[in-house]
């Protein structure tokens, strides 16, 4: 299983390819002279950067106050390396607080596709899939509590950054509008 560590990182960001309604989101971490580019969704992005601010909320709560967890390191609003090459897919996000080294750690790890090319169904393919000795890659980082309030605060603007919502339902408009379930099915006149 190759693992792609940055410990720590000279960056590591959220960040997409691609037109509002057809982008791509990336976590890119650079260092040491390599840059190594994940694939994820939009979701995963959304959920990993509300998850770090709760993750820095907890540790302050269990371990007291501490001026470093409140911190924040500039902003990084300078796009992606280029060329961005995917490295993988990722699957399955962690995170954790690493108390020793006072560090956030977040790991991506491939998805893990089903050779058969179906989700596993019965009780026995998910053991058997589970128990697989495949290798999957997996990108590990170690953040300061300061570099990782920056790279939620990122993410979140980059979620953000997409096509705006419809007003009545809430889904995202394109710009040529969209089939409002709140107007019985109609484009809503001037929303787009």
């Amino acid at each position: 299983m190759p693992v792609f560590q940055y410990d720590p990182p000279e960056r590591f960001v959220a960040g997409t390819v691609g037109q509002p309604g057809e982008r791509t989101f990336f976590l890119q971490a650079v260092g040491d002279g390599r840059v190594t580019s994940v694939a994820l969704e939009k979701a995963q992005v959304t959920a990993l950067a509300e998850r770090v601010g709760e993750l820095l909320d907890e540790v302050r709560r269990r371990f007291g106050d501490d001026t470093d967890l409140d911190a924040t390191a500039g902003s990084d609003d300078a796009p992606l390396e280029q060329p961005i090459e995917e490295d993988f897919r990722v699957g399955t996000m962690a995170l954790a607080w690493d108390s020793d080294t006072r560090r956030v750690v977040i790991e991506a790890q491939q998805i893990r596709e089903v050779e058969s090319g179906g989700e596993p169904t019965t009780e026995e393919e998910v053991e058997a899939f589970a128990d697989t000795e495949t290798a999957h890659d997996v990108l590990r980082v170690y953040l300061t509590p300061a570099f990782a309030r920056a790279f939620a605060g990122r993410a979140l603007r980059v979620v953000a950054a997409g096509r705006p919502n419809c007003p009545l339902c809430g889904g995202p408009l394109d710009p040529e509008g969209h089939i409002c379930p709140r107007q019985n099915g109609y484009k809503p006149v001037g929303l787009n």
